[in-house]
């Protein structure tokens, strides 16, 4: 059975501005009807790469094929691919129904007025902003501009939409329900959707799968949970999610388990990721154990069974998040790390700054990665 022609591809791809190389030999796949996240820090090339699979930027080197055709060079008004940008970019001047139409007024042959209208009618109301075509833009909120955009974009059915940090000027509680949104537009219309941002929430709660980038190479492609729970290096760890670190030396491997001697001779053991390859004994590791996996009682109380690590700690910072409480714990030899303890019914188990805790973690709960 022939494999599906991805809808974007890079072969090779490199960018080189004068002395900067901002995108470093990425291969990557865009499948069909996927919903793809491009995630990293500012400069990690990320936003490079979506401009030049809108065509705004060409390669220096490598190939850019859009459903496997070589575009390498083709303009962007001449792929079949639409943008939203951070900002909308919606024309102050125009209504929102003019906004929506632009595109399809810039086409020669210009479709029939009567195409038009009923092609934007089923634009918005694919937006849920049926009826708004008259508003002026500026009448509108943040999400109802973010939609607007989005509905121009959709409007002339591209291959793959791109999104550039769309949700970055919304408030906290409106980003969360355009995520659910874009969700949900993206099944529903079947498009391709490349969303490229720094913000870790975003890009896991949307996506099918990630690409996690660096000094303008991927480091790893999966899905958020492969990611989250299989990272590939301590980088990945811990820009997926929070994780705590702590230096070891990887001892022998036993019962899919690795022994970790800790600093200052403390005894760990934890589990290798399915995504590397298992540290070799004797080389310098690092132990990765997210907050959420750590237990935490008070000094003098019993862990729960299968903790097999266990330290006494003191309290430095507490903030209560409402369904769990974020604590920094420290200890003499493995410095400060944090444990969220999640709110047990109406009774949350409380500590103040200042309180001896003891703190633990399962083999299963820590990572063992290689030291970079």
């Amino acid at each position: 059975m022939t494999a599906a022609i991805p809808d974007i591809s890079f072969r090779g791809v490199s960018k080189r501005y004068g002395d900067v190389l901002a995108v470093d030999r990425v291969d990557l796949d865009l499948p069909k009807g996927a919903f793809v996240s491009l995630l990293g820090p500012s400069g990690c090339g990320k936003t490079t790469c979506l401009r030049m699979m809108a065509g705004f930027e060409q390669p220096s080197k490598g190939d850019v094929f859009i459903r496997g055709d070589n575009v390498t060079g083709v303009p962007a008004f001449k792929r079949p691919v639409n943008m939203v940008f951070q900002h909308y970019a919606l024309f102050p001047h125009l209504n929102v129904g003019d906004n929506v139409s632009y595109g399809l007024r810039q086409r020669t042959p210009k479709p029939p007025r009567e195409e038009i209208a009923k092609a934007v009618d089923e634009a918005l109301s694919m937006v849920r902003l049926s009826g708004y075509g008259q508003r002026r833009t500026w009448e509108l909120s943040g999400g109802q501009q973010q939609r607007v955009a989005l509905a121009r974009a959709l409007i002339n059915r591209p291959a793959v939409l791109l999104l550039d940090e769309p949700l970055a000027a919304l408030d906290r509680k409106l980003r969360h329900d355009m995520q659910i949104e874009l969700q949900n537009l993206q099944r529903n219309v079947g498009i391709t959707f490349l969303l490229v941002t720094h913000d870790q929430e975003e890009a896991l709660s949307m996506s099918d799968s990630v690409c996690i980038m660096k000094d303008g190479r991927l480091v790893q492609i999966g899905t958020p949970r492969e990611l989250y729970d299989e990272p590939v290096n301590g980088y990945v760890a811990d820009f997926v999610g929070k994780s705590n670190f702590f230096a070891g030396t990887a001892g022998r491997a036993h019962e899919g388990l690795i022994d970790v001697t800790l600093a200052d001779g403390m005894k760990a053991a934890g589990r290798a990721s399915k995504s590397t390859a298992r540290p070799e004994q004797g080389s310098l590791v690092l132990v990765s154990v997210r907050p959420e996996q750590i237990r935490l009682v008070a000094a003098t109380g019993d862990l729960p069974n299968g903790v097999a690590f266990r330290a006494e700690a003191r309290v430095l910072n507490r903030i209560f998040l409402g369904e769990q409480t974020e604590y920094i714990v420290t200890h003499e030899r493995l410095g400060d790390f944090m444990v969220r303890s999640p709110r047990q019914g109406n009774q949350a188990t409380a500590f103040e700054i200042g309180d001896r805790v003891a703190v633990g973690w399962s083999p299963d709960a820590a990572l063992i990665l290689a030291k970079e």
